[in-house]
């Protein structure tokens, strides 16, 4: 119950109050909600609950790490490409890169099957330099289900799952094609993604169609992959600071 949520949160918290915070934020959230604790702008401590998505891939390399404390990429009001390519050559991203640089930001976050090669190298080394701050991340899931979250990512932040199933390629990416969020963070095993600019009613409908696939699934395993899914869209992100 909430008295032993509470405890062990205070343990964690090393304060009641943030405990009982936590507590409360966790019967808010549900089971596959979210908690994130950040440094507060102001005294006290406060609460809110945001939409947010949660999934169990981190940053490809430390170097992207932006809170060496914490060792977390925390990226504020990020551009966010979605795509089912693996990207080895910078070649492919960097239309896109000189794109977002035109509009004066400096950041992405880019979710790929993978980022590797001379690509990786060259955004790492750019972060280095401060002339532009990427943050590479795998993308969560295998096989069907890895296409599935690709897309339920996208519905979350508004952007479009780059792939060339659809005939859509990396170096053609429009602006309107990137997804964007409040915030991201990640750490070496998760990142969340908080308050996607998605459409609510893109987010809804994304969200019946999976409840009609669980009532018409047989497999039990395929019905709580779904179930997981389900939560990721629906929970929401408790942000205590």
């Amino acid at each position: 119950g909430r008295e032993e949520i509470a405890q062990v949160a205070t343990i964690s918290a090393e304060d009641s109050e943030v405990g009982q915070l936590i507590a409360q934020a966790m019967e808010e959230v549900g089971k596959d909600g979210v908690i994130t604790v950040e440094e507060s702008k102001t005294f006290g401590i406060q609460k809110e609950i945001v939409k947010g998505l949660q999934f169990d891939r981190g940053y490809i390399s430390p170097y992207m790490i932006t809170d060496t404390e914490r060792m977390e990429a925390i990226f504020e009001d990020p551009h966010i490409l979605i795509t089912d390519k693996k990207i080895s050559s910078l070649q492919d991203i960097l239309p896109v890169l000189e794109k977002i640089a035109q509009t004066g930001k400096k950041e992405l976050v880019i979710i790929a099957d993978e980022v590797e090669g001379d690509a990786l190298a060259t955004l790492v080394v750019n972060k280095l330099r401060g002339i532009f701050n990427t943050l590479a991340i795998k993308s969560p899931g295998f096989g069907d289900r890895k296409k599935e979250m690709l897309e339920d990512i996208a519905i979350v932040t508004g952007g479009q799952v780059i792939s060339e199933e659809v005939g859509l390629k990396l170096d053609k990416i429009e602006m309107g094609q990137l997804g964007s969020a409040r915030k991201v963070i990640s750490t070496k095993e998760n990142t969340t993604i908080i308050e996607g600019k998605g459409e609510k009613g893109n987010i809804e409908a994304r969200i019946s169609q999976i409840k009609k696939q669980i009532k018409e699934n047989e497999s039990e395993f395929d019905k709580e992959k779904l179930q997981e899914r389900l939560a990721k869209l629906a929970g929401g992100v408790a942000v205590i600071k």
